[in-house]
């Protein structure tokens, strides 16, 4: 990272974008911004450029005002932007003069021919020069003159950043460190000189390294002692780190901050060491003597240890964590996005990652995931290539990025904790390729919903079921169905994939558009002899219907001709050669109830199903092919994995033999043949 701070002597910046604020803290609200940032440059092959003002400009204004407190020295700034990749920091030397320039003086002598932008990120109520006469229209005007594009960090980021900052300071006031620390995304920091103190600390056996900070502005949290770790010449150290004065000695009144580094007996006076809060201990107290003060100092190393110990225990879990990618396929979805994407960000698994893959939608729901949403991150598609190809493109964008992909619909409502239990029974089996929640209706909560309920089961004759719906009657859920078992297909409303597999394995069929293709996507996995489960103790509740009404003759068409191509595609040759002809019958017969139904175009989308199938008979066989390859290249244990499939006709029970649900179908014939 280039640090410059002579703004009359700065390189040539090539298509540089442009960001201006304090970044005071530089916590997880200016990382997001930086993200975008360091996002639009990469579109614009450009540099990255942060323009920040030290001093502080409030310390200039206001140099009376001793409230300010900074949550960063410009050391530490420094430090966290080359942690974040920042190609260029900018630091810009507050003066009087400076904030006296007028606003036409700013864009000109400034921004542009100092930065030369390609484009510059601001907030709407960004103000510059002299009495705040400039604002961002002011700077858009200026833009079209000079070639340089103005983006708006949108009012909600804004507000997060404000709310980083406020919540930071709070939290380190009631010495909520660990809270202060979830916001900054990384330890609150102390950086200074050691100076010499009373060495009262080597008397008693606990020798101290006292801390001058750089800086009168820093914000110091209140009194007590604190788990921290001390950064020396790259070393870091355990140890525990006071605050206060010395209420046990009289006479010493003032304030000081001092460190007992564990298992260190180095003399460093002299030498700057960073100080990192991790977690508070107690608050400071006055003792009758200094043998109850060296009691309780053993207390607090030993508690102190613990903090850390804990702390580092929880790291080393949380970096063998599988990472997860929830990507929210859209089409025109911004009602569902309003409704159901704000219960997807309160999801509680800490190594959650969120994509909106956009499949270019017309309408204005890209707008608004930028204005509500900046945060989120956008994949936007040239074109609608159906859920099939769309999640293909997108996945391929973020292939790499994390362990475990989620394929979500836009009109899923989820829980808090509805990823944790998915990604621990995935985890401790890899033979489990895919796996799905217990899926209810967002209508009728008492109910399971149509595509998926609790896992798809696949009856002999290559027809798909569930345990809690079958065809289109939904049972009511008693948790009758709430143990985690192998099912053969996970719904593609809600599933969870091993993203390595998902690409080994051809991904999704980008041919099928839309409905099945799930299905025949874990006929494959199933077909390399891989686990696929349903996971009922995580909860997810789907609208339906949110694309494509169930009844809709579109979606018929699809689900017939995919239903055909999928049978093709994986099932056995010897099968298949009576299996085909007799499924063209009873998919006659299908459109023959829907025309005596009165849904005549339901009839019409079967027969063009059926010569839709015809025409890609040639395409499917070079599929089958080239599956094979991609099966025998990831084959699991032994081939073909049949947990989930029903050896009797799901047809014939439903509709001959009057059967409602999963357990009359799948469980009475087993329990029957083992009383024979």
């Amino acid at each position: 990272m280039r640090v410059l701070r002579d703004i009359h002597n700065l390189p040539k910046f090539e298509n540089a974008v442009v960001t201006i604020g304090s970044f005071d803290g530089v916590h997880n609200g200016h990382r997001a911004l930086i993200k975008k940032v360091k996002s639009l440059a990469q579109k614009v092959e450009g540099e990255v450029v942060i323009i920040t003002f030290h001093p502080h400009p409030r310390q200039i204004i206001y140099p009376k005002d001793d409230s300010l407190k900074l949550l960063n020295s410009i050391e530490e700034k420094i430090q966290l932007f080359e942690k974040l990749g920042v190609e260029n920091l900018v630091i810009v030397p507050f003066s009087i003069e400076f904030s006296q320039q007028p606003a036409d003086e700013y864009v000109e002598k400034f921004l542009v021919e100092k930065f030369r932008p390609k484009i510059v990120v601001v907030g709407f109520d960004h103000k510059f020069g002299l009495n705040r006469q400039g604002d961002i229209n002011y700077l858009k005007h200026h833009g079209k003159n000079h070639g340089f594009e103005v983006k708006e960090i949108q009012k909600q980021m804004l507000a997060d950043l404000k709310i980083s900052s406020t919540r930071i300071r709070e939290a380190l006031s009631k010495q909520k460190i660990k809270e202060a620390n979830q916001n900054l995304g990384y330890h609150y920091m102390l950086t200074g000189e050691v100076i010499r103190g009373l060495e009262l600390g080597s008397k008693l056996g606990f020798p101290t390294a006292n801390l001058k900070v750089s800086t009168k502005y820093k914000l110091v949290p209140p009194n007590g002692v604190y788990a921290a770790y001390v950064w020396y010449k790259n070393q870091r150290y355990k140890s525990m780190f006071y605050i206060g004065n010395r209420m046990t000695l009289e006479g010493h009144p003032q304030i000081t901050m001092e460190t007992n580094i564990f298992d260190f007996d180095d003399s460093i006076y002299g030498e700057i060491i960073q100080v990192e809060l991790v977690d508070f201990i107690r608050d400071g107290k006055k003792f009758d003597d200094l043998n109850a003060l060296k009691a309780q100092l053993q207390k607090d190393k030993i508690s102190s240890q613990k903090v850390l110990e804990d702390f580092e225990k929880t790291q080393k879990l949380e970096a063998q964590k599988k990472s997860v990618g929830v990507v929210i396929l859209n089409y025109n979805g911004k009602e569902h996005l309003k409704n159901f994407l704000p219960s997807v960000l309160k999801t509680t698994y800490s190594k959650t990652k969120i994509w909106v893959a956009d499949n270019a939608s017309t309408d204005d729901s890209v707008a608004f995931l930028k204005n509500e949403y900046p945060s989120i991150e956008l994949l936007q598609l040239t074109d609608n290539q159906g859920y099939a190809g769309g999640y293909n493109e997108s996945l391929a964008l973020i292939e790499g990025e994390v362990d475990y992909y989620v394929l979500l619909n836009s009109d899923v409502e989820v829980t808090p904790n509805w990823l944790e239990p998915i990604v621990d029974l995935m985890s401790a089996d890899k033979g489990i390729v895919a796996c799905q929640p217990k899926i209810l209706s967002y209508h009728k909560k008492t109910h399971f919903e149509y595509a998926g309920a609790a896992g798809g089961w696949m009856d002999s004759l290559g027809y798909p079921f569930c345990k809690g719906r079958i065809f289109d009657e939904l049972e009511v859920d008693k948790n009758q169905y709430d143990e985690p078992s192998e099912i053969f297909w996970a719904s593609g409303a809600c599933m969870v994939i091993r993203a390595d597999k998902f690409h080994a394995l051809g991904g999704l069929d980008n041919s099928y558009f839309a409905h099945m293709e799930e299905i025949d996507l874990c006929w494959r996995m199933k077909n390399a002899g891989y686990k696929i489960m349903s996971c009922p103790q995580s909860i997810v509740y789907h609208l339906g219907g949110g694309t494509l009404d169930y009844e809709s003759p579109r979606k018929t068409f699809l689900n017939f001709r995919n239903s055909l191509a999928t049978l093709l595609k994986n099932q056995r040759k010897r099968k298949l050669l009576w299996l085909i002809p007799l499924r063209l019958l009873l998919d006659g017969l299908a459109g023959v109830k829907f025309l005596f139904d009165g849904k005549w175009r339901n009839t019409l989308a079967i027969i063009k199903a059926h010569f839709g199938f015809y025409g890609m008979i040639p395409n499917l066989l070079d599929k089958r092919l080239k599956n094979r390859k991609r099966i025998n290249a990831n084959v699991f244990g032994s081939k073909y994995n049949s947990a989930g499939v029903y050896e009797g006709s799901v047809v014939w029970d439903f509709y001959l033999r009057k059967k409602r649900t999963f357990s009359e179908v799948v469980f009475e014939p087993q329990k029957e043949h083992k009383r024979k």
